[in-house]
């Protein structure tokens, strides 16, 4: 398994793509979120509309989900577009939006598509088996309702938190290869948010390996970022602050 970071950034960070990042096995890609940012880097990446099998959507929040319809619609623009069908999954109540969301960004156009689109609702404590994957689903701490995503491909665990601070005492996150957690500033709890100190001692607590930040705030990446990172340690987990398009193997 491999995890490429198409984005790290936080809503309205002006110089990092929405917190984004795609999954790549020997038979599938998944892409966890798609926010108003991320298609520009996706495709960056990869062209080939028919590349993508599926989209993970951890909450409906705007910086996690609005960057479906241009990446729908490209692949299916052109005169080579998509051919084989896409799978999105969500939490339950996800179809009705995606509709909605469709309308409004590109009314109508959704009928034209030539590939079917597969809505798949999940809840929390349900495991789905998707191609070489399965994914299991846990809530998170948030202004809105998210939820967190295990991928195991039969050799390796991660973890994609969405936002929002993991909930404790569960098993969800023991043992993990990768944690991906959004941490939002360095020691200071935010509602709806981890933070740097609080996301490291966690990701101890439960014997995570490798630990990557994402979705810190912007002004703390660019101004205290750089005066902290020798703190920013662990005897325990190996952490890494990912910039876009990093690549990590499991």
């Amino acid at each position: 398994m491999k995890i490429l970071f198409l984005g790290v950034g936080e809503a309205f960070d002006e110089n990092q793509p929405n917190n984004s990042h795609l999954i790549i096995t020997d038979k599938t890609k998944l892409l966890l979120d798609c926010g108003y940012s991320v298609p520009q880097q996706l495709w960056r990446f990869n062209k080939d509309p028919n590349f993508l099998d599926a989209i993970y959507i951890s909450h409906q929040h705007a910086d996690h989900y609005f960057g479906v319809p241009a990446v729908l619609m490209r692949m299916w623009e052109g005169g080579t577009g998509r051919s084989r069908p896409l799978t999105i999954i969500s939490e339950k109540g996800f179809k009705n939006q995606f509709e909605k969301l469709m309308d409004l960004a590109y009314f109508g156009f959704k009928d034209k598509f030539k590939f079917e689109i597969k809505i798949v609702e999940v809840e929390e404590g349900q495991d789905i088996d998707f191609q070489d994957l399965r994914l299991s689903f846990n809530k998170t701490i948030h202004s809105g309702e998210n939820l967190a995503v295990k991928v195991n491909d039969g050799k390796n665990i991660m973890a994609y938190s969405g936002d929002g601070s993991p909930v404790q005492g569960t098993d969800f996150y023991k043992n993990l290869d990768l944690l991906i957690l959004e941490t939002y500033l360095y020691n200071q709890e935010k509602i709806g948010h981890s933070s740097v100190v609080s996301g490291i001692k966690f990701a101890e607590g439960n014997n995570v390996k490798t630990l990557a930040l994402t979705h810190l705030n912007r002004d703390f990446r660019k101004n205290d970022l750089p005066k902290v990172r020798d703190e920013i340690k662990s005897d325990k987990v190996k952490i890494i602050i990912p910039e876009p398009l990093d690549e990590y193997s499991l």
